[in-house]
């Protein structure tokens, strides 16, 4: 038996994603240990973490006797048969988003994961921004009354086309693959399962090769849900929109856990996730209220993966809910294809309860 029955983890991918994100959050958290990275630069990752194994083989880190959680942050058309390798080799996992390119993909990933009573989890890591925790809570409070209209927007300015793959024409690029399945998660944990999807694609930068543009509505009843991602948008727009009976929510800049990293702060130090930004309230005499926004912490995703691995038997509705994020994405790129608003294609046992 191991003296140290700390988590052992392997890192497949230490490109934006790996090295911003996973690796400082996976070294952030006490029961977890990163022992494994899969890379094709290991002077990059020793240089970061000189105490790692490096492995050129994406396969043997997903398959390694060395790690129990595999971590796959790689490309998204690699996203489905890394995860496979890894159910098949008993591993717990971790797919960063999007789970996968399509619903069918997603179904056998959560089947794996059920019938060898492994983990399955997206990288869901904006659960834990201070934007949305701040928004959740007022909504849960109450502070606008039954929400009616809902907007989130995750808009960007970078007007030149960058060489790299999420900005080619390959399977699984573009900013609604990139950016909607945040977009997506959090509007489901607010407001559960739509009742149809319609949307609009559009590549509007000069020389743009995929989609760098996208507007998403999600119908409820008595509720709309509007998603939207774009590049060209100088000087950002609000990240959250509510509109309710009682009042309406502003809440004007995003979390700052990102630049934190980008910056070389660790997670936890002072000022971690902090937020200045209260969201504005109105109600209907045109009074202006400011609420304290929540902190953000990413760590707990991480944290919440060991927890959940550290129970037995393992639960199953994090690979139920990637499955239905998965389905709204696929509904999304249907409509905007066809120009029809679509409902999800989920069986009964994937709808839940």
């Amino acid at each position: 038996m191991r003296a140290d029955r700390r988590i052992r983890v392997g890192l497949i991918g230490y490109g934006y994603s790996g090295r911003t994100f996973h690796a400082p959050l996976i070294g952030s958290v006490a029961d977890l240990d990163l022992r494994l990275v899969g890379s094709g630069a290991p002077a990059r990752v020793l240089a970061d973490l000189p105490d790692v194994a490096v492995a050129a083989d994406p396969v043997a880190v997903a398959t390694s006797e060395a790690v129990d959680l595999v971590v796959i942050a790689t490309p998204n058309d690699t996203h489905a048969p890394l995860a496979q390798a890894a159910l098949a080799a008993g591993k717990h996992v971790v797919v960063d988003k999007p789970f996968t390119l399509d619903l069918a993909e997603a179904r056998s990933l959560a089947d794996a994961a059920r019938r060898g009573g492994r983990l399955l989890r997206v990288f869901h890591n904006r659960r834990w921004d201070s934007d949305y925790l701040t928004i959740r809570q007022a909504i849960a409070e109450g502070r606008v009354g039954r929400v009616r209209h809902f907007e989130s927007h995750f808009d960007r300015f970078r007007p030149e086309v960058r060489a790299r793959w999420r900005e080619g024409p390959g399977p699984g690029s573009g900013i609604w693959y990139d950016l909607g399945p945040h977009l997506v998660d959090q509007a489901l944990q607010l407001f559960g399962l739509p009742e149809r999807v319609s949307a609009h694609l559009a590549r509007l930068r000069p020389g743009a090769q995929t989609d760098d543009w996208a507007h998403a509505v999600l119908d409820y009843p008595g509720l709309r849900v509007v998603l939207h991602a774009s590049m060209l948008v100088a000087g950002g727009s609000p990240r959250f929109l509510v509109h309710g009976e009682a009042g309406s929510l502003v809440k004007h800049r995003s979390d700052i856990q990102e630049q934190q990293l980008l910056a070389g702060l660790k997670p936890g130090a002072a000022g971690w996730g902090e937020d200045p930004d209260g969201p504005e309230i109105h109600d209907a005499t045109g009074r202006v209220a400011r609420a304290p926004a929540l902190a953000g912490d990413q760590r707990g995703f991480y944290r919440a993966i060991a927890e959940a691995i550290a129970r037995a038997p393992v639960d199953q509705t994090g690979a139920l809910e990637a499955v239905r994020v998965t389905a709204c994405i696929e509904a999304a790129l249907t409509a905007a294809r066809t120009g029809i608003a679509v409902g999800l294609t989920l069986a009964p046992e994937e709808r839940g309860p």
